[in-house]
């Protein structure tokens, strides 16, 4: 697999998911543009890419920052969104409704507002690859609205495929992967919390963010695929 001459942004890109496929992309010979809220991480993911890449500080909850960056890039070939913040689980009837809207601003309407403003500079054969979760088709107490969020995600990923055709669109469902935003839980915790959920998944093991990286350059290489949510979870749904 060769992405050599090929550009691709990558919104979320400083960590977890996202660098993990910056990593890969610009492996594959692609020149890659990183996004992130926080120049702190984005300095420190760029010391670790090659000079291929580059990157800005994006605020998604802002779609003047959006426009900002795919002005800069004028054209690319595929765009993808991992940008995401912590969630705590809480029962809906306890949050606020300003809270609860706030919930969908990265990982919603700042996936909305970056296909707005990327899809028309993709080049022919290009993609774009969005991020959802399995908390899309087995919520658990207290995750309905980010069970809500990422279905609607799935649903703008197939709305989108027929909408931009021939640019093709597709989602990734991840489950629970071993990335930064999993930090804020103290270790002890966090050993016995990713052992819990290694045992409800198929494959007894906590995913890696280079797995879900390989899964984003799947599906920019594979031009027959397209409205497509791509599984990358363990078997955790099947459990």
């Amino acid at each position: 697999m060769t992405f050599s001459g090929r550009r691709i942004v990558v919104i979320g890109g400083s960590s977890g998911m996202g660098l993990a496929t910056a990593h890969a992309a610009a492996a594959a010979g692609a020149a890659v543009t990183i996004a992130s809220s926080d120049r702190g991480r984005l300095d420190a993911a760029l010391a670790q890419l090659p000079d291929t890449c580059d990157g800005a500080v994006v605020n998604t909850r802002n779609e003047a920052d959006i426009a900002a960056l795919f002005d800069r890039v004028e054209e690319l070939d595929h765009v993808v969104y991992t940008a995401g913040d912590a969630v705590r689980p809480q029962p809906l009837v306890d949050l606020a409704l300003d809270a609860a809207r706030d919930l969908f601003e990265v990982r919603f309407w700042g996936t909305v507002a970056t296909v707005k403003r990327a899809a028309p500079l993709i080049r022919p054969g290009g993609s774009i690859v969005l991020t959802s979760g399995t908390v899309a088709v087995r919520p658990a107490p207290g995750t309905a609205l980010a069970a809500a969020g990422a279905a609607a995600t799935e649903g703008l990923t197939r709305g989108l495929a027929a909408e931009l055709a021939p640019v093709r669109v597709n989602a990734v469902r991840a489950g629970a992967i071993r990335t930064p935003l999993w930090d804020p839980v103290p270790e002890p915790q966090r050993a016995a919390l990713f052992a819990a959920l290694a045992d409800r998944t198929l494959t007894k093991s906590i995913g890696e963010a280079d797995q879900i990286a390989a899964a984003h350059l799947y599906l920019m290489e594979n031009r027959f695929v397209t409205g497509t949510v791509l599984s990358v979870d363990g078997g955790a749904v099947l459990a």
